[in-house]
């Protein structure tokens, strides 16, 4: 397993599909992870500090979690076949959940718990950005740093 970053997301244009982007550790590839308005909206409230009126999902099972004394202690993007990608929860008390990994993404950025990828999915879905496309990926950190949760709105739902 890969350590992963979330660097955030973003919509693909001109489908206005958004993805979650997450970047290797100690490497140099990108996993971008297709995900659902209602995920990629969880994922950017968080990023940006939003606290909504009354707990998302995600809070909640944060919430029942905590109230069991059970810890995330990671995420793990275990498979993709057929285009849909999977991960598992991986749980203090030795349990692993499977779970989209939109909302995995989205608890573990509520717990703090780190992210990996497996290899077998870096390499059949990353993407190396080479060095002179640095400054792309910059300018993609400084949308994420400008982007709304509200331009999330409208978006067809798909696997995430």
């Amino acid at each position: 397993m890969k350590e992963l970053q979330v660097v955030g997301v973003r919509l693909e244009l001109p489908t206005s599909q958004p993805i979650v982007l997450l970047r290797e550790v100690d490497g140099d590839r990108y996993l971008p992870i297709w995900v659902g308005t209602a995920e990629a909206t969880a994922i950017a409230f968080e990023q940006q500090g939003v606290e909504p009126p009354r707990p998302m999902t995600h809070d909640l099972l944060r919430d029942v979690l905590n109230a069991l004394s059970v810890e995330l202690t990671s995420v793990e993007v275990t498979e993709l076949s057929d285009g849909v990608f999977y991960a598992d929860l991986v749980l203090s008390n030795g349990v692993r959940v499977s779970a989209r990994p939109s909302d995995a993404i989205a608890l573990a950025l509520r717990t703090g718990s780190t992210v990996y990828g497996a290899e077998e999915v870096l390499e059949e879905a990353g993407i190396v950005v080479p060095d002179e496309q640095e400054d792309e990926v910059e300018k993609f950190r400084e949308f994420l740093d400008n982007i709304s949760p509200d331009d999330f709105a409208g978006g067809s739902e798909q696997p995430g």
